[in-house]
């Protein structure tokens, strides 16, 4: 079993009123620290890190508003790569909950309170649901911060990227992106196998005997006198003479085209009296 799925499976047995869940941090030292992305509502503090059973020195806390990550080389994910590079963190959860305010602030709204805190809409950028990363569902937010994440330059393919979603009201954790699945697969291709046979390998050297080794009964230097070096022909390349030359045809003129009459000249027409 990973960390994460018994985590999960303990948060589960917790939910339900088992006093005796809870995890061995020592049977999953491999997979420690955790750097967990959540949501900056401070009603998460009473959850977090006892929502995943995890001794605080093994919990790196990453928040911002609303869980967000904007994009593969987002300032946010900066910040998960130093604490994967600096910190030592293994794992990276992103946990998103319910009743998230950010979720139901539409742009309309957050331009309005923008504005009561003194923010002119002309200084901000033109699309700020791309910049801001607002969003209308957290599963959905949760999905896409997991797959930035995922194909983030940034991360190493062998760091699991999770989504999680926490219920607000109970501390139930749920699975939204399980990263172990999408861990490249550690398979090993052996090279292939060369042409020659090694020494004492099965095939061609199998059984080999010295006495089966046969070689030809023509003495040396025997060879050399047999073979006969045989000289190409000569070729005679003769320039043929001028009276053998060909005549080249002499030039035709093409035929003299006839000249066209020119056209009769138009008089002007003779006005007689009377009408017309």
């Amino acid at each position: 079993m990973h960390l994460f799925e018994a985590i999960i499976d303990a948060n589960h047995r917790a939910v339900a009123g088992d006093a005796s869940a809870g995890l061995h941090p020592a049977e999953f030292a491999e997979s420690l620290p955790v750097i967990a992305l959540t949501c900056v509502d401070p009603r998460l503090n009473a959850f977090f890190p006892n929502a995943l059973a995890l001794p605080g020195e093994q919990f790196i806390w990453l928040r911002n508003a609303g869980n967000i990550i904007t994009g593969p080389m987002s300032s946010t994910m900066r910040s998960l790569a130093l604490a994967c590079a600096v910190k030592g963190g293994e794992e990276i959860a992103i946990i998103g909950h319910t009743d998230c305010q950010v979720a139901k602030t539409p742009t309309v709204v957050l331009l309005e309170k923008l504005n009561m805190l003194g923010v002119d809409r002309s200084r901000l950028p033109d699309n700020i649901s791309e910049f801001f990363g607002t969003f209308g569902s957290e599963r959905q937010n949760v999905i896409k911060a997991c797959d930035f994440a995922r194909s983030s330059p940034l991360i190493g393919p062998k760091i699991p990227v999770h989504g999680l979603m926490l219920d607000i009201g109970t501390g139930k954790l749920d699975w939204v992106v399980n990263g172990y699945d999408t861990l490249p697969a550690n398979t090993h291709t052996p090279a292939p196998k060369t042409q020659f046979a090694s020494i004492g390998e099965i095939g061609s050297f199998k059984n080999f005997e010295m006495g089966e080794m046969k070689f030809p009964d023509m003495k040396i230097g025997e060879a050399a006198v047999k073979t006969q070096t045989v000289q190409p022909p000569q070729v005679r390349i003769v320039a043929p003479t001028v009276a053998e030359a060909p005549k080249a045809p002499a030039p035709t003129l093409p035929p003299m085209r006839k000249k066209t009459p020119p056209p009769p000249t138009i008089q002007p027409r003779p006005k007689f009296p009377g009408k017309y």
